[in-house]
């Protein structure tokens, strides 16, 4: 795998840096166990209580049963249990026992009966880490996963993932959506590490050709998020509901750095598997990090990055999310790894204050999810404090190679400093 020398003084170096990183890690764990309810995990309050109608999720339980696995791999006792208890989940009251594949909630008690393929991703990869920490049930539920997602999901025509079904698998939604692809290329880059089959990184290499070098990289680097069945823009989509949680009108910025980080984690790991490996990967991961840092980092005259820009570079939604500085900051510390430049060093170190100053709450625990445009505490877009992934993901990639994926690294003791 190729990396560079830190800088002189980099905090990537610093032990003092990585025990505060430890530290902060586990407060986010701590806080975040309260989330479990009866048939998986379910979102926080502010306070972290659980609202009295609190009721599971699949986002939510797969990303915590990730994080969870996370933690146990890593040796901190206490989320076996947790662990176990989202495998189960996600194979019991989450799953479809009729057709197969995932409801949004159990029994689909929300009334969404669809299936999305941006779930069945958080499925898969929860599935894989469970496999990793050797959770009951969790081997099962990985073949169910992969089995869903070949039969139904993945598009070999297209090199990408179909974006939506009917509970019954008919229905195909008009739409490809590169959030829903993002993950998958996250899950995949998982499963090949699980599995030892090579495919799931040519497939994300495919995905990432696709909406990446093709889509964004002719595009100034600006991630363009959705598309119709033929893989043409849709610029305007949702230009009515720009603050949407999942498919936000424009551009958003945070998915550039969370692309940027993926595209190094497929490079290395390609490279360790001994495929052929694009030099355009570390190119177009510059790019997208670039070019999030010039548009969206106080482009409204505040500090931080706004969650939303329209094609011609002027904030839309200008509250800022959580996940997007912490997904700033892990795409910072990657492209730190692998090139050793001083320049992100210097991002790195400015989204970690930002954050500290900003998001992380020492009085109620976790981070705020949402700030408004003068940087307190907001909930437009989402309440509460339902996302342990993001944040917790931010704290622990620092001390990790770029290869293999977070769990894997962490069961093999590969890290960079102990915690």
């Amino acid at each position: 795998m190729t990396t560079q020398p830190l800088p002189a003084g980099s905090w990537l170096n610093a032990p003092a840096h990585h025990a505060w990183l430890a530290a902060e890690g586990q407060r986010l764990l701590g806080f975040a166990k309260a989330s479990r309810v009866p048939e998986g995990f379910g979102n926080l309050d502010a306070t972290g209580q659980l609202p009295a109608d609190a009721r599971a999720e699949t986002m939510n339980t797969a990303r915590m049963t990730h994080s969870f696995a996370m933690a146990h791999a890593m040796g901190l006792p206490g989320y076996a249990d947790l662990v176990a208890h989202g495998v189960a989940a996600l194979g019991g009251p989450l799953r479809d026992p009729e057709h197969g594949g995932w409801f949004a909630a159990p029994r689909a008690v929300d009334g969404n009966r669809g299936k999305a393929a941006y779930l069945h991703a958080f499925v898969a990869l929860a599935a894989s880490s469970a496999v990793v920490a050797g959770a009951p049930g969790a081997q099962q539920l990985l073949n169910d996963a992969m089995h869903i997602i070949e039969q139904f999901f993945w598009s070999e025509e297209e090199g990408a993932m179909l974006e939506s079904f009917a509970q019954d698998w008919s229905g195909l939604e008009a739409y490809r959506g590169a959030n829903s692809n993002m993950h998958a290329t996250e899950a995949f880059l998982a499963l090949a590490d699980v599995t030892g089959d090579t495919r799931w990184l040519d497939r994300a290499l495919r995905i990432v050709e696709r909406v990446i070098h093709q889509h964004a990289a002719g595009n100034q680097f600006m991630v363009i998020e959705h598309f119709d069945v033929h893989w043409q823009p849709l610029l305007a989509y949702n230009e009515d509901n720009p603050a949407d949680g999942f498919r936000p009108y424009g551009i958003t910025p945070g998915h550039g750095f969370e692309w940027a980080r993926l595209l190094l984690h497929l490079e290395a790991a390609r490279l360790e598997a001994g495929l052929p490996t694009p030099a355009w990967l570390l190119t177009d991961a510059k790019g997208l990090f670039a070019s999030a840092c010039e548009y969206a980092w106080a482009v409204d005259g505040a500090p931080g990055i706004v969650y939303t820009l329209d094609w011609n570079h002027r904030p839309v939604v200008r509250e800022r999310l959580h996940w997007t500085h912490a997904e700033a900051s892990a795409a910072a510390q990657a492209l730190l790894k692998r090139t050793g430049q001083l320049h992100y060093e210097t991002w790195y170190r400015r989204i970690w204050e930002f954050c500290d100053n900003h998001f992380i709450d020492r009085a109620d625990g976790s981070w705020h999810h949402e700030l408004n445009p003068h940087n307190q505490p907001s909930s437009r877009i989402w309440g509460g404090k339902p996302d342990l992934y993001h944040a917790w993901q931010a704290v622990v990639l620092p001390a990790l190679p770029l290869a293999p994926s977070m769990t894997s690294a962490l069961n093999a003791g590969t890290y960079v400093t102990k915690w």
